[in-house]
């Protein structure tokens, strides 16, 4: 008979740091949304893309050298693969619906992701999402609907909207792809710093082919996009990983409706608080995601011992082994 604890168990016997640390990542990712907006003020969506991940990556790779370690040249295909999806194409997508759509709306957008994803796992990788999925699921895009919507009489989706639900479905596809592609043999640190790196050169190289000036941004844009990649990029990636060790990815995963939470009270502290419709719809959509993630087989519960966590967006990667991750950190 085996005396190792059960993940619940582990779970129970968390400090309270540790739930700290995990609402604190959902916050900060939750707080990019209403930063993205003084950035984008200044600075072309390209370029901030680019200032973001360049800034991001090279702190992840100071972090990997000073744990002895880098990211192997011999993964630099799956690095550039993911780079692209992860990386390049979410930022793409996510910085140019951030000019016209409200930080609430893009929020609450993503906060479909976990069911986007499991839907996508079934078509690529053949995972059969447990039946609170496949209800939880309509129930997600119909909350979506009424926040893109809203309570008007013409149906019209704004532009920003739309890029954000691409920016949402490249998330999805890359956190598919990550558990196809990521090595399994180097930190979840190292290959982040690689994915990052790989992303960033690609986001330049567009931003410098577009003719787009990379400029030194005011204090309001430069304290914004340095927030961007320092807490809502590294902090909360570390935050994360660090207590999905201990708390385990189904528990963990409840946190994620902080995200949206977190940017409509920054939002409403600056003037602009939510609606009727992004109220209703939100509650829709984190009610859709929490009602999935504590189905005892949903995407988010994986095998204790071995937990495949997937970051939310902007935080990074996937962390193959969060718990051996935590301990090198």
């Amino acid at each position: 008979m085996s005396l190792k604890p059960s993940a619940a168990a582990t779970a129970d016997m968390a400090p309270p740091t540790t739930y700290i640390l995990v609402a604190l990542a959902a916050i900060l990712w939750g707080a990019n949304f209403n930063l993205a907006k003084p950035v984008l003020a200044e600075i072309h969506p390209l370029v901030a893309g680019a200032d973001r991940y360049l800034i991001a990556a090279a702190i992840m790779l100071a972090i990997t050298f000073i744990n002895g370690e880098r990211p192997p040249l011999r993964h630099f295909k799956a690095y550039l693969i993911l780079g692209l999806i992860g990386v390049f194409g979410f930022n793409l997508f996510f910085f140019l619906g951030m000019t016209s759509t409200s930080p609430v709306n893009g929020a609450l957008i993503m906060a479909l992701n976990p069911l986007l994803t499991s839907v996508i796992a079934r078509i690529i990788l053949g995972d059969r999402p447990t039946q609170r999925q496949w209800l939880a699921f309509p129930a997600g895009l119909i909350g979506v609907a009424i926040v893109v919507l809203g309570a008007g009489a013409h149906v019209h989706i704004a532009r920003g909207d739309a890029l954000m639900f691409l920016a949402n479905l490249t998330w999805a596809f890359y956190n598919v792809y990550v558990r196809k592609l990521a090595p399994t043999d180097t930190s979840s640190v190292a290959n982040t710093a690689g994915i990052m790196s790989t992303g960033a050169v690609a986001l330049t190289a567009v931003a410098l082919f577009s003719g787009q000036a990379f400029l030194i941004p005011g204090p309001r844009a430069g304290g914004a996009l340095l927030a961007m990649s320092v807490t809502g990029g590294v902090l909360s990636y570390l935050f994360w990983n660090a207590g999905i060790a201990k708390l385990g990815p189904a528990r963990a995963a409840i946190f994620m409706n902080l995200v949206p939470v977190a940017s409509m009270v920054i939002a409403a502290f600056s003037g602009a608080p939510p609606n009727q419709a992004q109220l209703l719809g939100g509650a829709l959509v984190i009610g859709a995601v929490t009602f999935s993630a504590l189905s005892p087989g949903s995407a988010v519960a994986a095998t204790p011992g071995y937990p495949r966590v997937c970051a939310p967006p902007l935080a990074g990667t996937c962390t193959v082994d969060a718990a051996k991750d935590a301990a090198e950190m």
